[in-house]
């Protein structure tokens, strides 16, 4: 069995994480999506939230699952017997900070591969802090995030 972790902080999870995710469930027979919790950074959404956002936007991709973790990602991927990190690149500029994370994994576990997986054009220019950005200027975020996201974080932003 082929398992993939597809890790990340989703704050919050983006039409183009969720391209990437569909992607690698179509190659891997199991992908598990860790979402990162840094407990000396303060997220715009809590770890809960995002894995709850998540699965609200992953239904129906039934070889996905969503976690939580702490600590070195390629850890968290031995501890669950991956043989493979997700990492997603919307463009060229992405690619020379994943190549030096994918090399630093490498030579800490040399195992685990990485697969770089890109998104649709469409989704090239969107991220999580262009979403936040957005958000916090009362701008419309319904295109770039998944519908369960859009209706959480306009209710959130009320509140």
């Amino acid at each position: 069995m082929k398992i993939a972790i597809y890790p990340g902080s989703f704050d919050p999870v983006t039409n183009g994480h969720i391209d990437i995710l569909k992607n690698a469930a179509g190659i891997f027979d199991k992908v598990i999506i860790a979402v990162a919790h840094n407990g000396e950074k303060k997220g715009f959404l809590t770890p809960e939230e995002r894995v709850m956002l998540i699965e609200k936007s992953i239904v129906g991709l039934d070889n996905v699952e969503v976690d939580t973790f702490e600590g070195l990602t390629i850890e968290y991927a031995k501890k669950h017997n991956a043989q493979i990190l997700i990492r997603g690149l919307r463009a060229v500029s992405d690619f020379e900070y994943e190549m030096q994370l994918s090399q630093t994994n490498s030579a800490l576990c040399d195992e685990i591969k990485t697969v770089f997986l890109t998104t649709k054009p469409k989704y090239n220019f969107i991220s999580s802090s262009n979403i936040k950005e957005i958000l916090q200027n009362g701008g419309d975020i319904s295109k770039f995030v998944p519908d369960a996201v859009c209706k959480y974080l306009k209710n959130k932003e009320l509140s």
